[in-house]
């Protein structure tokens, strides 16, 4: 599954360059990422619990960011395990950011490919959940620039 957007932010594109290559300040961007913990260079491990449809679930996730050229691009890989069921969650996330008008455009794609009972939920449930994300997302990181 391919998820593509933008999101425009009231910030110049070196300042949200520097919060989004920051792991601390962009998980606190990810309702329900806690335990966040440097593994190796630009490796990171954490816990996501979310909720998909009516099922709750818990993922033991890495983080591998690996791309990094400021101020324009950042590419990362995530690889996750669900706690309690059998699957596997893997993403490679791409951002490229551009300035117009004095603020940054983040154009974004996500793809995602789930295995096991996780990819039997069914593509519009899960593009469902990943908007929401989205959503969620972009408005916490347009709020830390507001503030």
């Amino acid at each position: 599954m391919n998820i593509v957007g933008k999101i425009q932010v009231p910030a110049s594109i070196s300042a949200v360059f520097e919060k989004l290559s920051n792991p601390v300040f962009f998980v606190s961007c990810i309702d329900g990422v806690t335990n966040l913990t440097e593994i190796g260079p630009n490796k990171y491990s954490a816990i996501l619990e979310t909720k998909i449809a009516y099922i709750k679930m818990k993922f033991a996730i890495t983080v591998e960011i690996t791309e990094l050229h400021s101020p324009q691009k950042i590419t990362a890989k995530t690889e996750g395990n669900p706690i309690g069921l059998v699957g596997r969650l893997t993403t490679v996330s791409t951002a490229n950011l551009s300035e117009l008008d004095g603020e940054t455009m983040i154009d974004y794609s996500i793809d995602i490919v789930l295995t096991g009972k996780l990819g039997g939920l069914g593509q519009p449930v899960l593009r469902s959940k990943a908007k929401e994300l989205e959503n969620q997302f972009a408005n916490n990181l347009k709020n830390a620039f507001l503030n």
